[in-house]
């Protein structure tokens, strides 16, 4: 793919995660996509991709700004920085109660692609820095 194309790709993305259209995310992903979760474990598929999104979407809400996209020369991998505004609207699993709180912090994302799709997903954001905004 051309860095043109990867460009588009990961903007097409961003722009389905700011709409909350999950089923155009999903359009996106390769069908064994890796999804390596911020502090967490690695999920492999697009079935895992959507529990995952289902259960974000349950507990947050959220759009990303500012995001800046970088494309290697091959277009294979990409990587983008961007700044999370949310409300944490459902308490999760071991983290602090949800209370309708606003958070804003810096995260990032590094892509790999293959036949045209995105085949990895890996996600980084501070915890710690998340956990001061919401407690």
């Amino acid at each position: 793919m051309s860095q043109a194309d990867t460009r588009a790709l990961i903007e097409r993305y961003f722009a389905a995660f700011n709409a909350s259209d999950f089923d155009a995310m999903d359009e996106l992903l390769h069908e064994d996509v890796a999804h390596d979760i911020n502090q967490g474990g690695r999920e492999i598929g697009r079935d895992a991709f959507r529990r995952f999104n289902a259960m974000m979407s349950r507990h947050y809400r959220e759009t990303l700004r500012d995001i800046e996209i970088m494309v290697s020369e091959s277009g294979v991998r990409a990587a983008a920085e961007f700044t999370v505004d949310g409300q944490y609207i459902a308490t999760a699993e071991g983290l602090p109660p949800a209370d309708g709180q606003h958070y804003s912090l810096p995260a990032g994302i590094f892509f790999e692609i293959d036949d045209g799709r995105i085949s990895r997903v890996t996600t980084y954001y501070n915890l710690k820095q998340w956990i001061a905004q919401v407690s």
